[in-house]
């Protein structure tokens, strides 16, 4: 009956354990946005087994700005502008790299090389936390660099947060500034991708939009159950989570 109901309202043949990951993915998408960083490759992983690849992107789009949302307004006297200043121009040129490109590019390799960056920069993250330095990388290219891939692969699959991750825990920002930080960050780039996802791709729909309205509520309940947790979570243990999750993401795109 559940399933019928929903199929009815979102015109979505979908299975009911088809309809529990994509609630699934939903959760984890608004506890993602509390500051559980790291676990966007299993999100969009699980979004892309029930919808598609391509077409995922288009159902993630508006819930993760519905998200971003929620963590500008909790978040938001913790952001360090000075950071954002310096992403969001190189990210902004990778997101437009990212239209240009995304139809073109062979998925089977754009995963290998994100894969490879990833996991290359999280093994310099832990030699830097194992030398007990705190030198912040202050270079240019360094920040643009992660800007530019971030940008990319956030228009090409979602999945920007492994690089943000590793610039900020870099910066060495404390857990509220590291999360209200990215939430501004991506709270704009996402906007900023909605009418290529609309216009260009034509990944949103009136149907996917629909769908959306269903996926909200779980979008919304894992973000607060995600504050609760973050609140648990100390400096040093939080930076630790984010580069083993970060890695294990990396992983995850290798294989999947």
């Amino acid at each position: 009956m559940f399933e019928s109901i929903i199929n009815q309202i979102s015109n979505l043949q979908l299975t009911n354990f088809e309809w529990f990951f994509a609630f699934l993915g939903a959760f984890l998408l608004g506890t993602s946005k509390a500051g559980l960083k790291g676990i966007g490759v299993v999100i969009v992983t699980i979004m892309a087994i029930v919808f598609g690849g391509k077409q995922s992107t288009g159902v993630l789009i508006p819930m993760m700005i519905a998200a971003d949302i929620f963590a500008v307004i909790y978040y938001h006297r913790h952001t360090q502008w000075k950071y954002l200043v310096k992403l969001l121009p190189s990210m902004v040129i990778g997101v437009l790299l990212g239209v240009w490109f995304g139809n073109d590019i062979s998925d089977a390799l754009f995963k290998q090389l994100m894969a490879i960056l990833i996991l290359g920069i999280v093994v310099f993250m832990i030699y830097m936390e194992r030398k007990k330095t705190n030198e912040i990388p202050k270079s240019r290219v360094f920040s643009n660099g992660m800007g530019l891939l971030a940008g990319f692969t956030s228009m090409i699959g979602n999945l920007a947060g492994s690089f943000s991750n590793i610039y900020f825990l870099a910066m060495r920002l404390p857990k509220n500034e590291f999360i209200g930080t990215a939430a501004w960050l991506f709270f704009v780039i996402n906007v900023f991708k909605l009418p290529f996802h609309i216009f260009v791709w034509k990944t949103v729909s009136v149907e996917s939009l629909k769908l959306n309205l269903i996926l909200v509520p779980g979008v919304i309940l894992g973000f607060f159950i995600g504050v609760k947790i973050v609140k648990l979570i100390n400096n040093q243990v939080y930076r630790k989570f984010i580069l083993i999750v970060t890695a294990i993401g990396a992983v995850i795109i290798l294989f999947r």
